[in-house]
């Protein structure tokens, strides 16, 4: 059963009956809103939105991966690869980052997900975008988070895994920010950790 997190909302990621999720998907899907108008539909342009998956030790990011970097330094994070269109909106994933949890290093305390638009759009040109977080061993999906309001920004800090003992939890956080690839978003990204 899915849980649709609102910001802010928490989910633990234990496996329903007990037990521990081994690996994790994020995926990310996006459509290109319609253009209205026969110049608009012209001059519209496809919309390359980036998932990304930043690593923190504490308050330190000690890897990444994203669209040039396909997995972490430990191997624990893979990307799928660059979608450079959407496309997918309410159904598959256009981008994903497949996370293995058990090889996650110990010091590694937050995975935080964002998502930018490289090609400088704003989220008002973008449709039924979503995150979703599914266990990889059943396919079921665990959360999902629809990233709404469009809004005038080129990125947003989708959501986060936090280590909570033994355990994962994921925690929606949708902050509408700006940048084009991740590096611009670190600054805000450490205001959510």
């Amino acid at each position: 059963m899915t849980v649709n997190l609102g910001k802010g909302q928490k989910v633990d990621l234990g496996k329903p009956g007990g037990g521990t999720l081994e690996v994790v998907r994020m995926g990310l899907g996006w459509q290109a809103a319609p253009r209205k108008g026969f110049l608009a539909k012209l001059m519209a342009r496809e919309i390359d939105l980036d998932a990304s998956a930043v690593l923190f030790a504490g308050r330190k990011p000690v890897d990444v991966v994203y669209f040039q970097h396909l997995n972490s330094s430990d191997g624990s994070v893979r990307h799928s690869g660059d979608n450079l269109t959407g496309g997918a909106g309410q159904g598959a994933d256009d981008e994903s980052i497949t996370v293995h949890l058990g090889k996650v290093p110990a010091q590694v305390d937050q995975i935080v997900f964002t998502v930018n638009s490289f090609t400088g759009q704003t989220f008002q040109d973008v449709e039924n975008a979503f995150c979703r977080l599914v266990d990889e061993s059943t396919g079921q999906e665990l959360a999902r988070y629809t990233l709404t309001g469009g809004g005038r920004h080129t990125a947003q800090i989708m959501a986060k895994m936090t280590r909570a003992g033994s355990g994962w939890q994921m925690t929606a956080i949708g902050a509408p920010t700006n940048g084009r690839t991740f590096q611009d978003l670190i600054p805000d990204i450490e205001q959510h950790l």
